[in-house]
């Protein structure tokens, strides 16, 4: 009797682990497809914008071309994503791409559109607030917080190379 009584128990264990493994892989699989869901939501958005604006002047034609990279490299991520951690790459590529989206559509003297949630390390940056020439590594750049003839390519603001960049309009 002891044996049979042993055997149900470790039987039932055996079943309520299999239960919450499997609860808990369900669990994982809905949280990457809520992930890539909003994922797709940002990809659209952004492609929506880069297959309807052409630019008018260089600054607006290199911001597009910004974001169509965006939207390309988001697109193959999508593609690729497996974790969750991949899904919001995605997000967070597609939102870098709208931002140079709204920077053509200012350059172009349109509605920008809606705020943009902050890209990592973009509120740390900060943002270019004047006309600026600085040289870095005996290499002159210029930054404005507007596009201008020389300062024509934009950056939404982050860090690059373990750097702050602010946000602005560059000369390179």
């Amino acid at each position: 009797m002891d044996v049979v009584l042993t055997l149900v128990v470790l039987a039932l264990i055996v079943a309520g682990v299999m239960w919450v493994v499997r609860q808990r892989s369900a669990a994982q699989a809905r949280e990457l497809e809520d992930a890539k869901s909003e994922a797709r939501r940002w990809v659209e958005r952004l492609g929506g914008q880069v297959l309807n604006l052409i630019g008018t002047d260089d600054a607006s034609k290199q911001a597009l071309a910004d974001a169509a990279e965006r939207y390309t490299a988001a697109g193959s991520q999508m593609e690729q994503a497996r974790s969750i951690a991949q899904a919001r790459q995605v997000t967070e590529t597609a939102r870098e791409g709208l931002y140079y989206v709204r920077a053509a559509r200012i350059a172009m003297g349109l509605d920008p559109g809606p705020e943009l949630p902050p890209l990592p390390g973009q509120q740390r940056a900060g943002a270019v607030s004047e006309e600026r020439e600085v040289e870095v590594e005996g290499h002159a750049y210029g930054a404005s917080p507007a596009p201008s003839e020389r300062n024509r390519h934009y950056y939404p603001g982050g860090m690059v190379a373990g750097r702050p960049v602010p946000q602005g309009w560059y000369s390179e």
